[in-house]
């Protein structure tokens, strides 16, 4: 058995992070990953994906976007290549393909059983991340079997899909992205939307991203939201990472001859029920998003900042007077169900009293347990936990509170 004062569980931009503010402090660590640096943005990506925030916001400790085209959105490639790039500066003292078995408490650390023999330690950090797992309704069960289901975890071409029609199920950016692909690709493509945020990829002459970083939306903390659980469960901005083109909401996508139906909500009899929620949806979307832009123009307002357009405002999504309230999936018109319906965090090697009710991981700003962390988890201490610019705060956060309480551990 090896032994380590302080381990790292992932790779990816949480685990190299936390690494590198670590070693600033001194800390002796090892990372731990089942596959290859940045193993999910490697291998659980479609291959047209681009990050939805721009190459200047690719920050990390220590490490930041260097190339010719701040304004650009990386590839999944230029991803992987970003964060090996990270790794190898900060000399991340990374064991690959180490896959992580089981984790049990062992005296006043903890034992981590890997593939490639054990681990124990006093201080544990887990940053496998939030998307680990797709979310999928259980009703997918009573789906006929004739109809294909793939995740958008496994989800990479529109060559992958069987010839006929396709059923999206999700309006967050990942569903409103893969359903134009899709029928740009020449299938019919159906996309079911249930609660949605409408955003144009720029206002006012400047990227959303850029409105939302300069007015502090992104690093708001977890104390100025008045329903934390509420913020963490809402849905992903219909972005996409093109700057050409403004909008990738329902209606660019009814232009291109989608059929928009609203939230899907139950299988039966071989028939997929939706709601009647559509208008709602649509208008709480374009509501939410008035709202952000009225919170930008203000700020921008307070501050005096030049070099910025006149105030815009969008039309509102146009729904049409009636959308289809059910399917019948027997036919052979839908060969395809993709579930975009969001993704989950994987803890199942965590055997620790840890978890809620629902198996959800309990944490306190990612303090889980004494000598327990986790990092990379939406809106974990600000808005932007999740995210690769987000993710080094929390890092740092979390190595100062290890020094403080634990020490440095030796080696």
């Amino acid at each position: 058995m090896k032994h380590i004062g302080t381990l790292v569980i992932g790779a990816g931009q949480a685990g190299l992070a936390m690494s590198r503010c670590l070693s600033d402090r001194n800390i002796p660590h090892v990372v731990l990953e089942r596959g290859g640096i940045a193993n999910s943005w490697r291998h659980e990506r479609w291959d047209s994906l681009r990050l939805l925030t721009p190459n200047w916001q690719s920050r990390l400790p220590g490490f930041a976007y260097k190339g010719e085209d701040p304004d650009g959105f990386m590839s999944m490639p230029e991803v992987t290549h970003f964060l090996n790039d990270y790794a190898a500066a900060s000399r991340a003292p990374v064991e690959d393909r180490t896959r992580v078995l089981l984790v049990t408490a062992r005296g006043n650390g903890y034992l981590v059983a890997t593939d490639r023999g054990d681990w124990s330690c006093e201080t544990l950090i887990l940053a496998t991340g939030s998307c680990n797992m797709a979310s999928v309704p259980g009703f997918a069960a009573d789906i006929p079997e004739k109809v294909d289901q793939i995740t958008a975890l496994d989800y990479r071409n529109p060559d992958q899909l069987a010839p006929g029609g396709v059923l999206v199920v999700g309006a967050s950016a990942t569903g409103v992205q893969l359903a134009a692909e899709i029928r740009a690709a020449g299938h019919e493509v159906i996309l079911s939307a249930g609660e949605h945020i409408r955003m144009p990829r720029h206002y006012r002459g400047r990227d959303i991203q850029w409105w939302m970083d300069r007015a502090g939306i992104q690093t708001a903390r977890v104390d100025e939201v008045d329903d934390i659980d509420r913020a963490r469960r809402v849905p992903s901005l219909q972005l996409i990472g093109s700057y050409e083109q403004r909008f990738c909401d329902l209606s660019s996508l009814a232009a291109q001859g989608v059929e928009i139906v609203g939230r899907l909500s139950a299988v039966r009899d071989g028939t997929a029920l939706f709601s009647g929620a559509l208008h709602n949806h649509c208008a709480l979307s374009d509501l939410k998003m008035n709202r952000l832009l009225d919170t930008l123009d203000a700020w921008a307002e307070d501050t005096g900042i030049g070099g910025i357009g006149p105030v815009e405002r969008f039309a509102a999504t146009p729904c049409p007077a009636s959308s289809r309230l059910s399917l019948y999936l027997g036919s052979g018109h839908i060969r395809t169900i993709l579930w975009a319906t969001g993704f989950r965090p994987d803890y199942s090697w965590l055997n620790l009293p840890v978890f809620d009710r629902k198996g959800g991981l309990i944490n306190q700003e990612g303090l889980v347990a004494p000598g327990l962390y986790v990092l990379g988890l939406p809106f974990m201490r600000q808005r932007n936990s999740a995210l690769i610019d987000g993710v080094g705060a929390d890092a740092a956060a979390l190595a100062d509170h290890i020094l403080c309480t634990r020490g440095r551990s030796a080696a």
